[in-house]
C-alpha cells in the first residue's frame, strides 16, 4: 500500500477540503446466510479524468474488472474467502498497471522488493512475506507462511527458501522489470537528489499503487489480503504497512475485514486495518462510521491514502483522502463495479 511519500504538509487546502470518502453501505444493505462479496483496490492517488486516456482508463477498468470476476467465481463455486482472495490478487500482481508483483516499483539500487500479507477472519490466523525478490505472486507466498508454517512472516532470502520448497512460481529480475516503473525511478531520483532518502517528500501527489481484497464467502466468512511493490526508490531494507497484520490488512468475522493503500509509515503507526474493527468492537459503530472515524485519523496523522472494507453482513466502504482510487466490487448478483475517481 505504498507509493511515493506525501506527508500532509504537502496536501493542499483543496485536497483538505474536498475529503473524498465514499460509502456503499447504501447498495450493500444486510446481507442473508449464503450471501457473498468481493471489494478490490489497487491504489490511491493523483487519479484524475484530465490525465487518463480513455483506452488507460479501459485497461484499468478491464484489469479490475477481471480480478473481481475471478474472485467472485471462486465465491460463487462455493470456494473460501481465502481462495478468492488470493485469486484475486494474482491476477493484479500479474499486471503491470498495479504496483505488485510484475508492476512492482524499484529500490533505489535498480531492485524489486514485494510485500504481501493474508488474514483468515474465521481464524485469526495470518501469513506475511517482505522484501521478496523472485517470487512471482507474494500473495501465494503468504499464505502458504500461514497455512504452512508455524510463523506469520518471513523475510527476505529466507521467504524465498521456503516459497522454493513449497513449489512456488518464481521469476528473475527481468520479468519484474518495466519500462514505466524504471523511468518513475529515474525521476524520483533526480527530484530527490543522490544525497537524500526514501522519504524525501515528492514535489506532487503521485499514486499508491499496493492492491488489496476483502472477501466474504457463504459460510459467512471474511479473509483479507495485500501485496505491493513498496515505495519508489525506498533504501535500507524498508518494509511498509502491506505485510504488518493490522496496519495494512486485518481480517475477523466478528467486525470486518480491510485492506489499505497509502503512505504505510502512517497505516504501522495509526494500525489503519486494525482500527476500522476495533471501532465497530468495542464502540459499537457499523462499517461506514467505523470507516469514517478510521479515515478521519490517518488524515489528521498526515497520511495519504485509502482503504477498502467489508464486514460480516456485506457492507462495504472504500474511504480515501486523495483524488482517487482504483476500487471495485462484486456482490451476490454477480454484477461487477469500478471506480477510479474522488465523484464516482
Amino acid at each position: 500500500m505504498d507509493g511515493e511519500w506525501t506527508p500532509m504538509n504537502r496536501v493542499n487546502k483543496y485536497l483538505l477540503l474536498s475529503l473524498s470518502i465514499v460509502f456503499l453501505s447504501g447498495i450493500a444493505g444486510g446481507a442473508v446466510a449464503g450471501d457473498i462479496a468481493i471489494v478490490i483496490h489497487g491504489g490511491a492517488g493523483t487519479i484524475l479524468r484530465e490525465n487518463m486516456t480513455p483506452e488507460r482508463e479501459a485497461l484499468y477498468r478491464g484489469k479490475l474488472t477481471e480480478a473481481l470476476e475471478a474472485g467472485y467465481s471462486v465465491l460463487s463455486s462455493g470456494g473460501t474467502s481465502v481462495d478468492a482472495v488470493e485469486a484475486t490478487i494474482r491476477i493484479m500482481e500479474d499486471s503491470p498497471l498495479f504496483n505488485a508483483g510484475r508492476g512492482a516499483v524499484f529500490t533505489s539500487q535498480g531492485r524489486n522488493e514485494m510485500d504481501a500479507s493474508i488474514m483468515d477472519g474465521a481464524t485469526l490466523n495470518a501469513g506475511a512475506v517482505a522484501s521478496v525478490t523472485n517470487i512471482k505472486n507474494p500473495i501465494s507466498a503468504a499464505r502458504l507462511v500461514m497455512t504452512e508454517s508455524r510463523h506469520v512472516m518471513l523475510v527476505g532470502a529466507g521467504a524465498g527458501i521456503f516459497a522454493a520448497e513449497h513449489g512456488l512460481e518464481t521469476a528473475d529480475s527481468a520479468y519484474f522489470w518495466t519500462q514505466d516503473r524504471w523511468d518513475s525511478l529515474q525521476r524520483v531520483k533526480e527530484r530527490e537528489g543522490v544525497k537524500t532518502d526514501a522519504i524525501t517528500p515528492p514535489k506532487r501527489e503521485d499514486k499508491h499503487g499496493t492492491v488489496g481484497c476483502i472477501a466474504l464467502d457463504r459460510e459467512g466468512n471474511l479473509a483479507a489480503g495485500t501485496s505491493t511493490g513498496g515505495l519508489t526508490n525506498k533504501r535500507w531494507g524498508r518494509v511498509g504497512d502491506s505485510p504488518i497484520i493490522g496496519a495494512g490488512t486485518y481480517a475477523n468475522n466478528e467486525t470486518c475485514g480491510v485492506s489499505g493503500t497509502g503512505v504505510g509509515e502512517y497505516f504501522m503507526r495509526g494500525l489503519i486495518a486494525y482500527e476500522v474493527s476495533v471501532q465497530m468492537a468495542y464502540l459499537g459503530l457499523d462499517l461506514a462510521a467505523a470507516a469514517s472515524v478510521v479515515i478521519d485519523k490517518l488524515t489528521a496523522m498526515g497520511g495519504t491514502g485509502g482503504f477498502v472494507a467489508l464486514d460480516k453482513n456485506g457492507n462495504i466502504a472504500m474511504p480515501f483522502n486523495t483524488k482517487g482510487m482504483y476500487r471495485g466490487y462484486i456482490k451476490a448478483d454477480g454484477v461487477a463495479h469500478t471506480l477510479l475517481y474522488s465523484d464516482e
